[in-house]
């Protein structure tokens, strides 16, 4: 039986140094057709503590919530049997992946990863600045990909190993998966985690499967004015955001995504996913993304 949400979050996340992160947007809506809303912390911007903190809160309510997470939750694994192959000690399941993250950024400030992607045993597997480790690449020389990735994602993922150009996913997922870690399992990750009976419910999302969902070409789903922004919302039975003219796309990625949670969340197709039914060994080590079906 698929479990009903009456309310659906999406957090737009932002690897960036610093100690706030203008790449970080938090959008949510209510069950209906009400139109998404954003929402803002406490100091005016985001930081990644202020969103752990935000869901921290949210698990202590015990709210009623699907909260979307744009960050890859795991590494690759399948491909190769692991994180990172010939590694000593190698993590071998997600939950010890953040751990491992966590623990070796721990001097890091403000949730960044820096130092887990300078560890001289680590560094190797990425592709930083304009250095491309000896182990960055296996079959396909952009760096490995998860199954998800490889299988079932649309357009052209990135290899979260890769932490170079404007695409790079890798730091955002990095510290992303020392948010996980630091929530200490008060918040469940599907597919790691199975789905409770009531409280919040983390899932890793791509914004732009709600884009494309809501008629945005595979080439163009940022939307970076309040028009295109109410004209996605439309197709997806929402009422449109009250503004006009320009809207950052961090926000307009929160506030459409949201939507499209509230809108496919009770397809059963996609908490069953072909990928994982073929190999569930994906639901502990490389999670799944969710709307891929």
């Amino acid at each position: 039986m698929i479990r009903r949400f009456t309310r659906f979050a999406c957090i737009d996340w932002s690897g960036a140094k610093g100690p706030w992160q203008k790449g970080i947007a938090l959008a949510c809506c209510d069950t209906g057709t009400a139109a998404p809303a954003l929402i803002f912390p406490a100091e005016a911007r985001w930081s990644r503590q202020a969103v752990l903190d935000w869901l921290l809160e949210r698990a202590a309510m015990g709210a009623d919530m699907l909260v979307g997470v744009d960050f890859s939750a795991a590494l690759p694994f399948a491909d190769t049997g692991a994180y990172f192959p010939d590694l000593a000690g190698s993590p071998a399941d997600a939950r010890a992946l953040w751990r491992h993250v966590d623990a070796i950024s721990e001097d890091d400030p403000h949730l960044a990863a820096s130092r887990y992607v300078a560890h001289p045993e680590i560094m190797p597997y990425f592709r930083v600045g304009a250095a491309t480790g000896p182990r960055f690449a296996s079959a396909d020389r952009n760096g490995r990909l998860r199954a998800v990735e490889r299988l079932a994602a649309s357009g052209r993922p990135t290899s979260c190993f890769n932490l170079v150009g404007a695409s790079q996913v890798g730091l955002s997922s990095l510290t992303g998966m020392r948010v996980l870690h630091r929530l200490a399992g008060r918040i469940p990750v599907w597919p790691f985690d199975p789905v409770p009976q009531s409280g919040p419910l983390i899932v890793e999302i791509y914004t732009s499967i709600a884009a494309i969902a809501a008629g945005r070409p595979r080439n163009a789903t940022k939307m970076t004015n309040y028009e295109a922004l109410n004209d996605a919302l439309a197709l997806l039975g929402s009422d449109p955001v009250a503004g006009r003219g320009p809207i950052d796309d961090h926000s307009s990625d929160a506030l459409l995504t949201a939507a499209w949670l509230r809108r496919r969340s009770a397809d059963p197709a996609l908490w069953d996913p072909q990928g994982l039914k073929a190999d569930p060994t994906l639901a502990h080590t490389e999670g799944w993304t969710f709307g891929v079906a």
